[in-house]
């Protein structure tokens, strides 16, 4: 009897170190496939704005940073094969970049008026949700507009009015990208660079003649692209991420996210202890969101057109999941469908584009994209998302990077490694012959709904290969 008691009394205090005192959730080893391509998906906006948000306010080898938050670069030269800080970027509006830190002080701008075809801010937070609080396209940017940015954490305002502010945005990120795009007319851009002496950042209490309130420092898990962090620290990114947005519990896709990052360890408010957490693979993590990754570059170049083209790019409350992953996957910080669309260019026969290849696209004048500002065409290493080097700094046919319609109001660009003879050189993308596959993506301002709903985008027609 004594033996029993004492074999059950062991027993219990086995079960009380087994059971009553882990703190760590199950290890995550035993998900399938498919529940950790889930949690990918719901993390992956998350992860790629984290990147994006961090690169622009502190890689310092991006030259179109701002290195630091609450600052602004005028990007006023267009991006080229040097930019690595951002997938698909394009090449042909001037990047006005200000990358606020909400946490302490609201944010104030002061945007000025533009003489453009086309200027749009808009704005966006770890989330990955974007808002386009004026554009040309609604009439803005005709006179200077005061905006007023704000969090649900920031210390200092609390949303009351502010005299000299036009507009109040609460953001549901602590960090942010304001990000104004300005067209390149090459007739204008003397007088809209002059127009920038009066753009103008400063604290909510540098705007009202206070002093400026010291930024807390704060400490960023590592960042720098999507593989990199679903492979190393994802978790830790995660409960970061968690701490400096807001999530709804009434929203769907908050409350999804919430659930699953629940049983992994991570919630809002919380420390990151790597002892209380899930063990993640994270090589298997990474693996899985490249799959996510390609998956999304097949659907947003599929030969029937991507089916979220009208479903990107939208406030919270508005996205579903499968268009967030493939925004945030292919090509983060775009615009809605009211103010672009970036449909995919796939070839005729439907294999990828490659680069052992030359292609035309070929467009009559009533193909031409329905743009009531202007359209482009741009061409990208699909592994990467950036531009394909060349000496001539060459990687759009558009109004803005060059083109030359024929005779009859068409056009036939040619994507090719030597300049075919004949084709005049604004409609020539040069390539390097190697065996890399292309993406290319079409850019259509201010698009005309109504007739894009009718209009297809065109096919890219092999020309020869080696």
């Amino acid at each position: 009897m004594k033996i029993m008691k004492s074999n059950l009394l062991l027993l219990g205090l086995l079960s009380l170190v087994i059971f009553g005192c882990k703190s760590q959730p199950d290890s995550a080893g035993n998900l399938t496939d498919e529940e950790l391509t889930t949690i990918v998906k719901q993390s992956y906006q998350y992860v790629a704005m984290y990147n994006v948000n961090n690169n622009f306010a502190m890689m310092k080898s991006n030259p179109l940073g701002t290195q630091g938050w609450n600052k602004t670069k005028f990007n006023l030269e267009l991006a080229d094969h040097t930019v690595k800080a951002i997938a698909r970027p394009n090449n042909d509006t001037y990047y006005i970049i200000s990358m606020l830190d909400l946490r302490d002080d609201a944010v104030v701008i002061n945007y000025p008026a533009f003489d453009t075809k086309y200027a749009s801010l808009e704005v966006s937070g770890y989330d990955h949700y974007i808002t386009v609080p004026i554009a040309t396209s609604k009439g803005d940017f005709k006179e200077k507009t005061t905006i007023l940015y704000y969090s649900d954490r920031t210390k200092n305002y609390k949303g009351e009015a502010i005299e000299g502010v036009d507009k109040s945005l609460k953001m549901t990120s602590d960090f942010v990208i304001a990000f104004l795009r300005v067209a390149a007319h090459k007739t204008k851009d003397g007088r809209n660079v002059k127009a920038l002496d009066n753009f103008k950042l400063t604290t909510l209490s540098e705007f009202q003649g206070k002093e400026p309130i010291q930024q807390t420092t704060v400490d960023f898990p590592a960042w720098g692209n999507d593989q990199m962090v679903f492979k190393n620290n994802f978790l830790e990114t995660m409960q970061f991420v968690f701490n400096h947005i807001s999530l709804d519990p009434n929203n769907e896709m908050d409350k999804a996210i919430l659930e699953s990052m629940k049983k992994l360890g991570v919630q809002p408010g919380k420390e990151f202890d790597p002892a209380k957490v899930a063990e993640l693979d994270g090589k298997r993590v990474a693996e899985i969101a490249k799959k996510v990754f390609d998956e999304a570059l097949v659907v947003w170049n599929s030969p029937d057109g991507n089916p979220y083209l009208f479903q990107v790019f939208l406030p919270k409350g508005e996205m579903n999941l499968d268009a967030m992953v493939t925004q945030s996957a292919v090509g983060p910080i775009g615009l809605p469908a009211s103010e672009a669309v970036y449909p995919g260019i796939g070839t005729a026969s439907g294999e990828p584009l490659n680069a052992m290849n030359d292609y035309v696209i070929k467009m009559t004048r009533d193909e031409l994209p329905p743009a009531d500002a202007f359209w482009s065409i741009t061409l990208y290493d699909t592994k990467e998302g950036f531009f394909i080097p060349n000496d001539r700094f060459k990687y759009i046919v558009g109004e803005n990077g060059g083109m030359q319609l024929n005779e009859d109001g068409g056009i036939e660009i040619y994507i090719a490694q030597e300049k075919p003879t004949g084709v005049p050189e604004d409609n020539w993308l040069p390539i390097n012959r190697e065996d890399i596959d292309l993406d290319m993506i079409m850019r259509i301002y201010a698009p005309r709904l109504d007739d894009l709903k009718k209009w297809s985008a065109p096919k890219a027609e092999l020309v020869k290969g080696e």
